[in-house]
């Protein structure tokens, strides 16, 4: 069977790491990076340490408005989609790079295969919640990380094609985390121990376009006595300077470029607290037990709250602090997202579909 399979950001790559792996073994894969994610701290670094080959083609496409960067991603599919005549369109999460691989399949004769299907914020002003749904609906076959993820589908009328396979996410982590442990030296390198520091990640446009909501998350993180490890994204590099904020973040918190997968899961798993917007970071924060504050209103991993290891503060600051001061802790001893082998079930689903 040929896939072609699409990545575009950096959990993607990730995700696609754990599925290749097990895919190469038996299925020819063209591997296509968009370039939505240019920044070498963000794309090449990831192939590089996961093993992953080189992509077989890389778009180059690039920061831009949604509408030109996934225009662009769609010629650029359409055309390989063309020269290898794959069996199999795989995607990933909710991503611009995830829509334009949805729309270029709808409109060829390729089947979509969605990993990480069925997950709702219910928030419909998120760009990643319009490209989830769209993508759903499109696909013919969709690998979901829980059983919430089917209910869901099943919620819109989506019951072929469904398999429940857990989250690829864990397969990555049980590994990084293991590795991690033999090779990574970023605590040593920032001379912080376990369980002496927060961890913080902001990138969402919610937070970083809205100067009062990044201001008040800023100013929240700095009033907590303890050390604030704080990876600051590109993106949110050019709004702090924007706002006239830069200077106050690397006053009170310690600003570091971004960091390689197996070190950021390192400093997760050290940290007391990771206090982040990322829907992927909360849930790795759930499978290290980390406790996790959350900068939103909504979440697509609603298992992480129901466990108690997860809350929702958004950008209130009453709201932050009392987390920080009385953090979440789960509660649950169970395994809402699988086994961490979900990269062998999609494996063993594709090849059955091949038969």
């Amino acid at each position: 069977m040929d896939v072609l399979s699409v990545v575009g950001a950096r959990p993607q790559f990730i995700k696609a790491f754990v599925v290749s792996r097990e895919l190469r073994r038996d299925h020819d894969e063209i591997l296509v990076h968009t370039g939505q994610h240019y920044d070498e701290e963000l794309s090449d670094v990831f192939f590089e340490e996961l093993g992953i080959p080189e992509p077989d083609h890389n778009l180059g496409i690039g920061s831009d408005s949604h509408a030109t960067q996934t225009a662009q991603m769609m010629i650029g599919l359409e055309e390989l989609v063309d020269e290898y005549e794959p069996d199999v369109l795989l995607c990933y999460g909710d991503t611009n790079s995830t829509l334009a691989a949805a729309i270029v399949a709808s409109k060829v004769d390729v089947k979509l295969a969605h990993v990480e299907a069925g997950l709702r914020s219910f928030n419909r002003d998120m760009p990643e919640e319009m490209n989830r749904i769209l993508t759903d609906h499109a696909a013919d076959i969709l690998f979901t990380p829980s059983e919430r993820a089917v209910d869901n589908l099943e919620s819109e009328g989506i019951t072929d094609g469904v398999y429940n396979v857990g989250d690829v996410m864990y397969d990555s982590l049980l590994w990084a985390r293991e590795e991690g442990a033999e090779h990574s030296t970023i605590r040593e390198y920032l001379g912080v121990g376990d369980t002496e520091y927060l961890l913080a990640t902001v990138h969402r446009p919610r937070n970083t376009d809205d100067r009062a909501r990044l201001e008040t998350i800023l100013a929240s993180l700095a009033a907590d006595p303890r050390p604030v490890i704080f990876p600051t994204h590109p993106r949110t590099i050019e709004r702090l300077e924007r706002y006239d904020l830069l200077e106050m973040a690397e006053e009170n918190l310690t600003l570091i470029d971004p960091v390689g997968y197996l070190d950021f899961v390192m400093l997760q798993a050290g940290a007391e607290i990771i206090v982040t917007d990322s829907g992927g970071i909360q849930k790795e924060a759930f499978f290290l037990n980390v406790p996790c504050v959350t900068l939103r209103e909504e979440t697509e991993w609603p298992e992480t709250v129901a466990a108690g290891g997860n809350v929702l503060v958004g950008a209130d600051a009453d709201a932050i602090t009392g987390a920080l001061a009385d953090p979440p802790r789960s509660s649950s001893d169970s395994e809402p997202y699988g086994d961490g082998k979900a990269g062998e079930t999609i494996f063993r689903a594709l090849s059955e579909l091949s038969e």
